[in-house]
């Protein structure tokens, strides 16, 4: 996931949990990640349509968790940004003549979904309560 969504996401909502309960402006959180708050909004508009932010408008608005980091899987992050393909697919069609282009794409496509099980079963057992932790 080169397009660091996955990372963006996880430092919005990492700096959340460490506001349990206050509503953080999209600036100040756009002030610690160093990215246009624009980008963070737009985030946040993905994070609250996948149930795991909450915001609200107005001069006192802005968001915080909707649930507790204590029940928020990293892999329900990931899940939120997921690209369609986990590591890329080729550009072009393989040579159907050759031993390895007339099958590559059916084993890459093995290989990319073992790699992305490992991964989500990896994500599935830290929560962003225990990410956070890392922190302190």
């Amino acid at each position: 996931m080169s397009n660091g969504k996955f990372a963006i996401s996880v430092h919005i909502l990492t700096l959340l949990a460490s506001e349990p309960g206050e509503y953080c402006s999209s600036e100040y959180l756009s002030g610690s990640i160093n990215i246009n708050p624009v980008l963070v909004r737009k985030e946040l508009v993905n994070l609250r349509n996948h149930g795991l932010v909450i915001s609200k408008e107005g001069k006192s608005g802005g968001s915080t968790l909707a649930k507790p980091a204590e029940l928020i899987a990293m892999s329900d992050i990931y899940e939120a940004v997921r690209e369609k393909q986990f590591l890329g697919k080729s550009i072009n069609d393989p040579n159907p003549a050759c031993t390895i282009g007339r099958q590559i794409n059916e084993h890459l496509d093995n290989l990319y979904l073992e790699s992305e099980r490992a991964l989500m079963k990896s994500l599935e057992n830290m929560t962003l309560a225990g990410f956070l932790q890392k922190f302190s």
